[in-house]
């Protein structure tokens, strides 16, 4: 399956129900988010535009397939560090979708003025992710031991990761 037309756009509260359920879908999949709790529409209208910047991955008939959400990492002398996170409907994983999103996220994040992209927790297990990093050539930081609680009850390594802008 290849879908024509991909473009990263700002989110806009149109896309309200669509975004909040992909984003559900991966916090409730339990394995790459650290929340526990569905967004409702009108929660996740406003998580998503309260970011830094949210992009959304939409088709050529606007319909919405993935998104991230950009914002800073700490505050004051760290407030040039920022952190994302990256959504894709699960009916679309290994498309493609994810590389978009993380290189306009990168672009994004230097146009806003960040210098660093780090990424706080991403699961050992989340082996895509782990590899599209490397191949985008993300450093890999450390492991922090039991860092991620699994849906099953055990505990998962989580990797620190950064990205000079």
């Amino acid at each position: 399956m290849e879908i024509e037309n991909i473009r990263i756009i700002e989110y806009s509260s149109e896309y309200k129900g669509a975004a909040s359920a992909i984003w559900n879908e991966v916090v409730d999949d339990g394995i790459a988010f650290p929340q526990l709790d569905n967004l409702s529409p009108e929660e996740g209208d406003e998580f998503f535009r309260s970011q830094s910047f949210t992009g959304l991955a939409v088709d050529g008939n606007g319909e919405a397939l993935g998104l991230y959400i950009l914002h800073p990492n700490n505050v004051g002398r760290c407030g040039h560090i920022c952190n994302a996170s990256y959504a894709i409907r699960s009916d679309l994983r290994g498309l493609h979708i994810g590389e978009k999103l993380v290189l306009h996220c990168l672009d994004k994040a230097k146009e806003l003025g960040f210098r660093i992209m780090q990424f706080n927790a991403v699961v050992a297990t989340n082996t895509h992710a782990l590899n599209l990093y490397r191949r985008l050539g993300l450093i890999q930081l450390g492991t922090i031991p039991g860092g991620f609680l699994m849906p099953d009850g055990h505990y998962e390594d989580i990797i620190v990761h950064y990205k000079v802008l």
